[in-house]
């Protein structure tokens, strides 16, 4: 039920950008991988940013490239705090997101789109932009969870 949770306010805050530069970001979702990775574990994390990958995509307001970026995100950062014990673990999700799920768009997602060769530099980039901040975001988020006894 708590993945669900995450699922529903990964979708309810994908519409929130911040401006970076030139760029817009959207780091809730990470935010939301981050949390979600520490409170429930590498797979219902990864089930969770899988659930909000589909309906923001069917709903119109995520990219195909959320497919490869938001589980991996999830998922190393459950495997990092079964590793760890550790809430900085929730930092871990970049290493999914821009280092597994970058690669993964860029080779299966980039050149059916007519981006092809160069594309992963770009791309992991991009990831980055979100990922990080949306993983310090959700440490944030974490932590006050901790202290005002919401999460354990």
């Amino acid at each position: 039920m708590l993945a669900a949770l995450f699922a529903g306010l990964g979708v309810l805050l994908s519409s929130l950008a911040v401006p970076v530069g030139a760029a817009r970001v959207f780091p809730f979702q990470h935010a939301v991988n981050a949390v979600a990775g520490v409170l429930l574990g590498p797979w219902w994390a990864a089930g969770s940013a899988l659930v909000t990958a589909t309906l923001r995509f069917s709903l119109g307001t995520g990219s195909v490239f959320a497919f490869p970026g938001s589980p991996f995100g999830a998922l190393a950062v459950g495997f990092a705090y079964r590793l760890l014990r550790r809430d900085e673990a929730a930092l871990f999700e970049p290493v999914g997101t821009v280092l597994i799920g970058a690669t993964l768009g860029a080779v299966l997602i980039s050149p059916s789109l007519g981006a092809a060769g160069g594309g992963v530099i770009a791309l992991m980039a991009a990831f980055a932009l979100s990922s990080v901040s949306g993983a310090v975001v959700g440490y944030v988020v974490l932590k006050a969870l901790r202290r005002s006894g919401y999460a354990r």
